[in-house]
């Protein structure tokens, strides 16, 4: 309930679905506060759901940094998923300087060895929320990148490596 967890959507449950949800608690309960992550914005939802726990994890990660007395710019990073986490995981560590060079769905990996850009992350945002596509299809359009099937990132990159996430 309310004051033990907070459900919140996922893979194929949206604001949509959350509305659903939201509405037949409230109408159910009369009350709302608290009940349910993911709400639309005119119903007291976050302005940056979408992003907030790809976006969290790298703050996390910045803050274990800093315990350690270093930074997140020029680390080596393999992000593990291509979905909603790893898509905005990678844009704040693109942002925050780091070099990700792993992104992976149920069927395999991708390895940049030069890293992912804000360029190649538009175009995997693309293949992955609009077209649908498998991980294996980003090698389609930047041939540089090397697919391995079956394959966790930590499986198969070969170098220097700072931070596997999320």
């Amino acid at each position: 309930g309310a004051d033990t967890d907070v459900p919140a959507g996922d893979i194929g449950v949206g604001a949509r679905e959350i509305g659903y949800l939201f509405g037949q608690y409230k109408r159910l309960r009369n009350e709302f506060t608290g009940v349910l992550t993911g709400k639309n914005i005119k119903w007291g939802g976050s302005l940056i759901r979408p992003e907030a726990t790809g976006y969290g994890a790298v703050y996390f990660l910045e803050e274990m940094c800093k315990d350690n007395n270093t930074i997140i710019r020029g680390k080596n990073v393999l992000l593990s998923g291509s979905g909603n986490v790893a898509q905005f995981a990678c844009e704040k560590l693109l942002q925050l300087g780091a070099k990700v060079l792993t992104f992976s769905d149920s069927n395999g990996t991708i390895v940049d060895k030069d890293g992912f850009n804000e360029e190649k992350l538009t175009h995997l945002k693309y293949l992955k929320n609009e077209k649908r596509g498998r991980i294996s299809e980003f090698k389609d359009k930047y041939p540089s990148v090397t697919y391995y099937e079956n394959k966790k990132p930590w499986e198969c990159f070969e170098g220097q490596v700072d931070c596997i996430m999320p």
